[in-house]
């Protein structure tokens, strides 16, 4: 028996994602591939040292231009070496005696920002970018130890944000990592917050999680200040302090290669009173077993998915942000006016963690 499709997913195209970070995009004769929701995207980094980006696809026989090589500041297609600069222009068709660019030979161009070592891309080709992508937190900070890991999730960007945000399941996906499962548990205060443009969850009375992390980064306990938050069209945050020595903040760009194919460009700053050269050997590897054990949960769910033909989530009041979040992906993707997309919406939840 076949399994069947996959659901289609809300995309957000009028938004700012990573392609790529700024290292992999070296200066070198061979452009890169990305892609976004699915369409092909060729990456270069000219002579002048400015990246670009079009759509991968020679208009004169549909080639993929990432096939081809850098020529200066252009990208020659492979087929007949018609050379394209930043904007799509055609500079140069060896064979044409004549001029070379004309509007219906132009390939299409993105709009890009290179920031903090990451190459963002307004991800509709045919509209004004708007805005300004998003700034890392503490990213640049001194003070702050920073470490950066790319990783990818067979899950829809909906389904790893909400999965990041998500509290209840550290105790059981990630017990005695973060949190454990116990029965002994604490009563705290949720309140949730949603703008247009993003959602906030902020737990107040929340002590220190008793997971092997949280122990590491503040032996001495506490109460913490806990914010999650998810910022349209692609990113998520969370952020703990327990007094004025102990601040993480773990921020991930979710870029969706596919409906459900995502690659997190993820940032953690963290500031202790511990030596940077003791907390990065444990930082970094203990982020990645967790983020893998929500890695294979996500496929998981990716797959039953696949073979029922939909996703049929039953949602409590404890799921925080994951409704939210797919509600403003929705409205974004629908171009919804409606009022309730335009409204702040609060509400107090009380949790046990």
């Amino acid at each position: 028996m076949s399994t069947p499709a996959l659901p289609a997913v809300p995309r957000v195209l009028r938004g700012w994602y990573v392609l790529c970070t700024s290292d992999e995009l070296g200066r070198g004769d061979k452009p890169i591939q990305r892609s976004l929701y699915g369409a092909p995207i060729v990456l270069w980094r000219g002579a002048d040292g400015r990246p670009a980006a079009l759509v991968d696809r020679c208009p004169h026989r549909d080639v993929p231009l990432s096939y081809g090589c850098v020529k200066g500041d252009h990208v020659q297609c492979a087929y007949h070496g018609w050379e394209f600069d930043h904007r799509g222009h055609v500079q140069r068709l060896p064979a044409l005696v004549g001029e070379a660019d004309k509007p219906a030979r132009r390939a299409q161009a993105y709009t890009l920002r290179e920031q903090q070592g990451f190459v963002w891309a307004w991800g509709d080709p045919d509209s004004q970018a708007q805005g300004e992508p998003f700034t890392f937190p503490f990213a640049d900070k001194p003070g702050y130890l920073v470490v950066r890991q790319v990783m990818r999730a067979r899950a829809s960007l909906h389904a790893v944000a909400e999965n990041a945000l998500d509290v209840p399941h550290t105790a059981f996906l990630h017990g005695g990592l973060f949190r454990n499962d116990s029965a002994t548990r604490n009563r705290i205060t949720c309140k949730v917050e949603r703008t247009p443009q993003r959602v906030q969850a902020e737990f107040i009375g929340e002590p220190r999680p008793t997971g092997l992390v949280a122990r590491i980064l503040s032996p001495s306990g506490g109460v913490v200040t806990h914010f999650d938050r998810f910022h349209m069209p692609c990113v998520v945050e969370v952020e703990y302090a327990l007094g004025e020595e102990n601040h993480i903040v773990n921020s991930a760009a979710l870029t969706p290669a596919d409906d459900y194919e995502t690659v997190l460009y993820a940032v953690v700053s963290v500031r202790t009173r511990l030596p940077a050269a003791l907390v990065r050997p444990v930082v970094q590897p203990l982020a990645l077993k967790i983020f893998n054990q929500d890695a294979e949960l996500l496929a998981l769910q990716t797959r039953a998915i696949g073979q029922f033909g939909s996703a049929r989530y039953v949602s409590t009041e404890v799921d925080l942000l994951g409704p939210h979040i797919l509600k403003l992906l929705t409205w974004a993707s629908k171009g919804t006016e409606l009022d309730e997309a335009r409204q702040v919406y609060r509400a107090e939840v009380q949790m046990e963690v």
